[in-house]
Order: structure tokens, then sequence, then C-alpha cells
């Protein structure tokens, strides 16, 4: 079997439903080589993950999902390698977590003035202590609780843009984002780009010093991913993938469902090498 990669995956740190063990579990069961684990806007579970593929003989790439937004358009960065045990980059990353914390109080509180009662407790039922707040917590404590038939509710009714409970994210530029990443040796790829609807912004997002693009998704069609791979192949970018499994929070599992192959690993690698050279 060829090897491959998934470059995209949640854990309970952030909105995924598995612990880091059932992870590397499931990555081994599905023969995959190698696997980055991209919490949203935390690095609480790479220590814990790098022991365990080590364990398990699966390669692990430390990883990170960090929020941005160009105009009103959110982004989602993912970042590579990045050295996130520096004292400064984890003081960094608290401050988007901090900021996700505050917007869902925030929602819960819009939720309370529309009729839905949302507890701490509730939350708690699907959030480890620690854990990076995001809606997805909110829409399963609403579904445990009976206030929606099913999580896509939560969102077109309450918690969406536009909707009576829905509370922006913290404005933090992708030019921003994508520094922070290197500033501490990572490498920045444009995530799902397919399901963020930013096709005629890609080149404007690269100018603000992305280094490739998610060309395979668990969300991409075939034919984004054919346009995002002629795209990125044109201008010699970085190319990854990634599953972006979230447990059963969304519904199915996915890991493994995406299969990056492994050259694009280490074409990834080799590109960090460049960049730490290049700042030592």
């Amino acid at each position: 079997m060829t090897r491959s990669a998934d470059l995209h995956l949640h854990t309970r740190h952030s909105d995924g439903t598995f612990t880091a063990m059932e992870v590397v579990a499931r990555a081994k069961a599905a023969e995959l080589a190698c696997i980055s684990l991209t919490d949203h806007d935390t690095t609480a579970g790479v220590a814990e993950m790098t022991r365990l593929c080590a364990d398990a003989q699966v390669e692990f790439i430390p990883g990170v999902e960090l929020t941005a937004h160009r105009d009103e358009r959110e982004i989602h960065i993912l970042g590579y390698l990045v050295q996130h045990e520096a004292p400064e980059f984890v003081r960094q990353i608290e401050r988007f977590k901090q900021a996700r914390a505050e917007r869902i109080i925030e929602m819960i509180s819009r939720l309370r003035k529309v009729g839905v009662e949302l507890q701490e407790a509730d939350l708690a039922a699907v959030a480890d202590n620690g854990t990076a707040l995001g809606r997805l917590h909110i829409a399963r404590a609403m579904l445990n609780r009976g206030f929606i038939q099913h999580l896509d509710e939560a969102f077109h009714r309450y918690i969406g843009r536009g909707k009576p409970a829905f509370v922006p994210k913290m404005r933090v530029g992708v030019a921003e984002a994508t520094s922070l990443i290197h500033r501490f040796g990572g490498v920045a790829i444009l995530a799902h780009p397919g399901i963020s609807s930013v096709d005629g912004q890609l080149d404007h997002l690269f100018a603000d010093g992305l280094d490739g693009i998610e060309v395979w998704h668990s969300r991409h069609s075939p034919h984004q991913c054919e346009k995002y791979l002629a795209w990125a192949s044109a201008r010699g970018c970085l190319i990854t993938g990634g599953s972006d499994c979230h447990g059963m929070a969304k519904g199915e599992v996915l890991i493994g469902g995406i299969r990056l192959d492994y050259n694009h690993v280490e074409r990834l690698k080799e590109f960090h090498d460049r960049l730490v050279s290049k700042v030592s």
C-alpha cells in the first residue's frame, strides 16, 4: 500500500469527540503512515499525541488550526511544525482560546433570550476542562438537551451568521495569523478553501504569506480537488490534505477517508527545514 497521511484531525482539546488515544488507534487501523493534530486555536494535545504516535509507530506532524478573517470572510489556517512549546507562542495561542471562551459565554446569554436555557453543566458534558470551545460544542449541548433535532438546526436557527445568538469571532487578519505561524518556525496552509468560499480571493490570500493550500478535504468535491490542485501546481506552492475528522461530532468518522500521498508530507518537511535554516 502507498504510504499516506491525514493532516487535518481534531480531538476533545477543541471540537472533536475523540481523545488523542482514540485518534491514534483509528489512524493505525486505517494504516496511515503519518497524521497531524490540528485542533482549533490550541496545541494542548500535541505533547500527548507525540508520545502516542511514537508508541504506535505512526509519524506525527504537530499542527494547529487558527481562525483569521479577510473582510467579513472567516479563513482557517493550518500551522504545521510550529514551535508549539515556545512560551510566547503559547501565550499568543492562549489569547485565541480565551476569545473563544468569551464568545461562547455571550452566545449562551443570547440563547437564553430566545428561550434556550443552556447551563454550564450542559457544556461540561460535551467539552473537557480547558477545551478550546466553539459553536459545535453549543450545538451538541443543544442536541443533548432536546432544543434541536439535529446539529445543523442549531446553526440554521440560532448560532449561524445573522441568527439571534450569533457572536463574531475575534478579528485576526490572515497576514497576522500567518506571521505568527512563521515567527515560530511553522508552515502556513489555507484550510478547506472549498467550504470557506474563497475561490475569488486565493491570490489575495497568498499575498498575505500563505505557503500552501489544502487540496484534498472530506467536503471538497472531485471537481474542487482538481481545481485547487491545478491552481497550486501552477504556482508551485505546497499541497496538503486531510479528513478534518471531528470524531463523531459531525455524525461520521472521517479519519483515513482522505489519504494524502506521502510525497506531499516530504515536501512539507523540506519546506519547513528551509524556513528554519533561513531564520537561524
